[in-house]
This record gives structure tokens, sequence and C-alpha cells, in this order.
């Protein structure tokens, strides 16, 4: 499917104000209405109805409109900005040419002057961010709202899609149609691992973050699967859409390149209430570039989003903002990027004591007497590989006591587990070596050949962050065998035979 355009052409509801009118309130047109599959709690009706109306995607044939549309120009968004409400700033729009010549160049926000660490960027009213509160009307429903059946981001992209079949009629549609223009994609031009095909989708094999990808899709799906139900209980909320249900008015895959678009420039703003947690900001992300370094965030003050930058910039240099504590893996799938230089990468390595184990309650209890529980998740950061074997050790080491008494003594005493003889340590740190070694093996390419690849300016830029990113989750597996390796150094006798572990704990693969 074309997914030049994600959002498409708008088409919008005739909002004149900077200040649009909250959907449950906004005059519309009749539509047929459908009698309810089932009978729901007068507040959830109330809070499942206002969910209906989100935020973007695309009607069939909206990109042929788009086509037939002259291009947009860099200071067209700002400019309507300015218009409704936007102070004097201190940035541009830019743009930087796509990889793929058959879409347009990427816009991003760049400094219109010099910058020193502190000036503010710029400051968007509230009257220009959207949220669930504004598009809802009321702040109490829309928390309802979110936790039931939809998230904040299908309310959102739903919200988007309605609005876009208004056309240039909507008071969005400046902001929706540079949306569609960023077609989801990062400051790298490239687009979440969600809209690859399958035969991109390869590039990541051997990595966890291909199952996380088909996991999120399934996600999707069962939001969209809940957007009828919303539409059903909506009453009079819907009036101002003369459209069908969602489902049928907008296929999955449209919804989808919806929820990735608002996914790829959602904002998620600190202290505010649940309503406000999550925005979308004109001249926020996509077209601001994320960087795991960077301290700069776009915060709520008084009625309106700031951006105060954390390091001096020169004018025509873009401005990058902090995307919060985030592995590449996520990164990716969010925001079709990876960060060489993310200190919070990450890979995940999920074990769990051995329920056959005639010991297994007893081990138990002494895994959570140490914060820990019968599967547990160990997060391996980048850069602190030791640290994170020797957390996993005690635990690991659990499984390997068949002793009676030595389970008693561990029982006895306080802390996590030390070793208990060196063949059981080799037995533990053997397990260990098998499983990073059997992870490495998994992909189809070495570190050296990711390395090859990367060093090629014609590869794709897809596979190109897909390299990047199992070649960074290669270097971490590699740091794991070298720590293992030097506690395996430190045993008294390297001629030891690992101990028969018929209970060992079982490491997720």
């Amino acid at each position: 499917m074309d997914v030049a355009h994600l959002l498409g052409p708008c088409v919008s509801s005739p909002v004149l104000s900077p200040s649009p009118r909250p959907i449950s309130r906004l005059p519309g047109l009749r539509i047929q209405r459908r009698r309810a599959p089932f009978r729901a709690t007068r507040r959830l009706n109330q809070c499942l109805a206002c969910g209906a109306d989100t935020l973007v995607a695309r009607s069939e044939g909206s990109s042929q409109a788009l086509r037939g549309e002259k291009a947009a120009e860099p200071g067209d968004l700002k400019s309507w900005l300015h218009r409704h409400g936007l102070p004097p700033c201190k940035v541009v729009l830019k743009e930087r040419p796509s990889h793929d010549g058959k879409h347009r160049p990427i816009h991003y926000v760049a400094a219109s002057e010099n910058l020193q660490a502190g000036d503010v960027a710029f400051l968007v009213p509230n009257s220009l961010v959207v949220t669930l509160d504004r598009v809802l009307g009321n702040e109490t429903i829309a928390e309802l709202l979110t936790t039931n059946k939809l998230s904040e981001l299908a309310c959102l992209a739903l919200y988007l899609m309605y609005e876009k079949k208004q056309g240039k009629k909507s008071f969005w549609y400046p902001f929706i149609r540079e949306l569609d223009r960023q077609r989801g994609r990062g400051q790298l031009a490239v687009e979440s691992p969600l809209l690859w095909s399958e035969s991109e989708l390869a590039y990541l094999d051997g990595s966890h973050t291909r199952a996380e990808v088909l996991g999120r899709e399934e996600g999707i799906k069962r939001e969209y699967n809940e957007l009828d139900t919303v539409w059903f209980m909506a009453g009079s909320l819907f009036k101002q859409y003369p459209f069908d249900i969602p489902t049928e008015a907008f296929p999955y895959e449209i919804f989808k390149q919806a929820f990735v678009a608002v996914q790829s420039c959602v904002v998620h703003l600190q202290n505010v209430s649940l309503a406000r947690r999550f925005a979308l900001v004109p001249l926020g992300p996509p077209l601001l570039a994320y960087k795991s370094n960077c301290k700069a965030m776009l915060t709520a003050v008084e009625d309106a989003v700031q951006l105060v930058v954390d390091r001096p910039y020169k004018a025509g240099e873009p401005i990058v903002v902090w995307c919060g504590p985030q592995p590449n893996s996520r990164l990716l799938l969010n925001y079709g990027f990876v960060d060489e230089d993310n200190p919070y990468d990450r890979i995940v390595i999920e074990a769990s004591l051995n329920t056959e184990d005639p010991q297994y309650q007893e081990k138990r209890m002494v895994a959570q007497r140490n914060g820990k529980l019968a599967v547990q998740v160990f997060h391996v950061y980048v850069g602190r590989e030791k640290e994170a074997i020797s957390e996993m050790l005690p635990y690991l080491r659990l499984g390997y006591i068949s002793d009676t008494s030595e389970m008693n003594s561990v029982i006895s005493s306080q802390g996590p587990t030390c070793p208990l003889s060196p063949c059981m340590e080799r037995a533990v740190l053997e397990q260990l070596v098998a499983y990073f070694e059997a992870r490495l093996a998994a992909y189809p390419t070495t570190l050296s050949e990711d390395e090859a690849m990367l060093a090629d300016c014609n590869l794709n830029p897809k596979k190109r962050v897909a390299v990047q990113l199992v070649k960074l989750e290669k270097k971490i597996l590699h740091a794991c065998l070298h720590a293992i390796f030097d506690f395996m150094d430190q045993l008294p006798d390297n001629t030891i035979s690992p101990c028969p572990a018929p209970f060992a704990p079982h490491l997720k693969f």
C-alpha cells in the first residue's frame, strides 16, 4: 500500500477560531445511526463516545488529491501558527532532501538566530496544541476513556483521521498537511518498522526487536477493533462527521499509518493532568530531531508548551530535544532512528526458576526476599554489562542448588546467593556463555559484516538503521561474554568440570 501520504488531504469541520471547539459541541450533518450491539452503563457510554473523535489518517483517494495540490512551503505551518497566536520565536522551518526521490523533502526546525543554553526557542499556546481534553471538551471523560478500551494514541489518531476527511475547512489543516508530508518519518527519513514490508522486517532477523514490532502491531489491531464500539456508543458526538463508522470509513492499514504517524510525533508532557499528558505540538517532533544525550524537553508552562534549549546553536543548525530514557529498539519502533551514542540502550534477558524443581517454592521465596521474581527480567545496559552479569549470577545459582542442607543454608542466610562451589559456579557461567553465544548465532550476519555494510554509502536507509540496531545489540552481547570470561578466570581451578544441574533456571531465547 502506498504510504506516501499518511494523513492524506484534510477536509475539516468549519472551525475558524484559534481555539477550536471540542468535538462534542460542534454542530454537523445528520448521519444514519446504527443500533448498539450491546448495552453499557451511562458512564461508560459517555466515556467511549468521546473517544471516537480522535486524530489522523487518510481516506481512499486522498494521496491522489494531495498530488494535485500545490506543495506546501516550509513556512506555511509557521505562518499559520503565527496567525493563530504563536508569539515571535527563534526558530525557522528548513528542509533536507528525502532518500527517496518520490517523496518530498523532510522539514526540520532550525535556529533562526544564534542561541545560548537557556534560551526559549519557541512557545506554543495551548490553543494550538492537540490533547485529549481539548479534543473531547471534558477532562474527566478524556481520563475515563483512556482507562477503558483505547489508548491516547488511538484516540488522537482517530480524531485526526476524521478531521482529515473534512479537508481544508479543518482548523488543523496546515498541521495535518505537515504531518502528512513527514509520512511518520523521523529526521533520518525512515518510517517505523511497523510500516515495513515482510522482506524489510527480515533486516531485523535475530533481534528481539522483530518480535516487539509484531507485538505492537497486534496491539494496534486490538485498538482498531474497538473503534466501532466507540462509534456505537457515541450518541450525538459524531454529528459533525457525515461519514461511516470507523472500520467502514478507514481500513485497518490506514488506521495503522495514522497511529504510527501520531506515535512518531506525540509528546509526553510532565506535571499535567492525565488528559493532557500526550500532546501533538506543532513545531515539535517530528520537526524536532530526537537525541538521547540531550537535556532539552518540551514542557508545559501556564497556558503553553515551550522549548528551552540546553546548548548553544548557530543560526541554521537543527534543534534537538531529549527523547526520554529509551533503548534503541524503542527509538526505531517509535521514531524510525537509532542513536549510536544512546546511554540508555539495553538488551533484555528473561530468566525463570524451574517449576519442576522439588525446591521451587523455597527458591522462589529466596528470590523474592532479594527483590526478584520467579520469572525475572534483567536489563543489560550498554557499558554496564559486567554489572548486569553480577546481578544475574545469584539468581541463577539458586537453580543449581540440589542439596537440602545447602538450600537450608541459603534460606537462613541474608542477601543474595553466594558461590557455593567452583563446579557450581562454572556451571552457571557456562550456561550464560551458551545463552549469549546462541543469541549471537541467531543473527544472519557477524559484527564485522555489519560494519562493512554500514560503510556502504548507498545502503538502503531502512536496512542501514536495522543494521545499526543489530550491530549495537551484538556489541552488548559480546561485552557480556567478555564479562563472563573474566568471572571464569577468577575461578580457583580452571580444570574443574561444571556440576550437573537437572533443574537449572531457564533463559528465554
